[in-house]
């Protein structure tokens, strides 16, 4: 197929450009004005230059492609509401937009936090969206109600995919985060740490997504794509400090307060009208101190689904490429490049 990737520079957009090319499809990137995107290009990648928020930028690259795997987001940054609006609901009915006109199948990058977190049991495709109340969440839930509604009014023919948090090599946001901070000895437990945390190593969501845009029994639904063994906060900040040769974190912080400190410290960024992150937040509070688990039954029975890497592997994998002193820096676009 020749396959059109919105957001192929980022984390999941290079490993799934390997997978579609080792399989033998042609792969054509959309990759912001400013992104340097010189090694998709060695790699005999077409890199059309465009922005999800301009539906014009869209036309060429669009043109005469047979799926389109939409990852474009923004995510991981510390903007209004207003910008993860444009980015992650615009934008998202931008690209569905121009794979309607292009009479090509979509598979659209959703999230997990779409259910919201900590509900008690595993989530579930029928379960309501429910988001937390903060930019990224909020704008990926109306995203994946956008290509809901196109999919039903609009016959878009599109599959949606839920993925846990995911990493691997070349991942920054998640797994270098958090073994800078253990390395710089300043990791801590939130709460007593036996909370289900759903990471999900990188190349077991390119298995559901290229699974997404093989199976005709895909279009028009969703799918959880995750791992349904996940560790817990204290195994896997456990397994990241073996792993890059830092000491494990010990200290453990109760949620209330902290998730308080993190209210506060948002109060007073916004009183204070700063563009920088909080070092505590209430979403960083929650992500990490509560139990969130992903059913992937679904996935299992009508795709084939199922996630190959045991986590324990995956950080094991990711920190050969942390330890490498001349690793990839992260690309500059990542806000709308994930």
């Amino acid at each position: 197929m020749e396959v059109l990737i919105t957001g192929g520079n980022g984390l999941l957009g290079r490993h799934a450009v390997s997978a579609l090319q080792e399989r033998g499809d042609d792969v054509r990137v959309l990759a912001l004005p400013e992104e340097d995107a010189s090694q998709l290009e060695e790699r005999g990648v077409a890199v059309h230059r465009g922005d999800i928020r301009r539906p014009k930028t869209l036309t060429a690259a669009m043109n005469g492609v047979d799926a389109v795997l939409h990852l474009a987001g923004m995510m991981g940054v510390w903007r209004p509401l207003a910008d993860y609006h444009a980015v992650n609901v615009t934008g998202t009915e931008n690209v569905c937009r121009a794979a309607l006109a292009e009479g090509a199948r979509l598979v659209h990058v959703s999230s997990w936090t779409v259910y919201g977190m900590d509900l008690g049991a595993p989530a579930r495709e029928h379960f309501p969206l429910t988001p937390f109340p903060e930019p990224y969440a909020l704008t990926k839930a109306a995203g994946d109600l956008a290509v809901q509604r196109m999919i039903a009014e609009e016959q878009l023919q599109a599959v949606i995919i839920r993925p846990g948090t995911f990493f691997g090599p070349g991942d920054r946001l998640h797994f270098g985060r958090l073994a800078d901070r253990l390395l710089a000895r300043k990791g801590v437990i939130v709460g007593r740490g036996d909370n289900a945390l759903p990471f999900v190593y990188v190349s077991d969501v390119v298995d559901g997504l290229l699974l997404a845009l093989d199976h005709e029994r895909a279009l028009g639904r969703a799918y959880n794509i995750t791992h349904d063994r996940p560790l817990t906060q204290e195994q896997l900040l456990r397994a990241i400090a073996g792993a890059v040769g830092a000491e494990p974190a010990r200290v453990h912080v109760p949620y209330r307060p902290l998730y308080a400190a993190g209210f506060a410290a948002e109060r007073a960024a916004a009183l204070l009208r700063s563009r920088k992150q909080p070092v505590v937040t209430r979403l960083g509070v929650k992500l990490f101190g509560t139990d969130n688990r992903h059913a992937i039954d679904k996935a299992r029975l009508e795709l084939g689904y199922r996630p190959r890497v045991e986590l324990e592997d995956g950080v094991r994998l990711a920190a050969a490429w942390y330890r490498q002193p001349d690793r990839p820096v992260e690309s500059r676009a990542l806000a709308v490049a994930q």
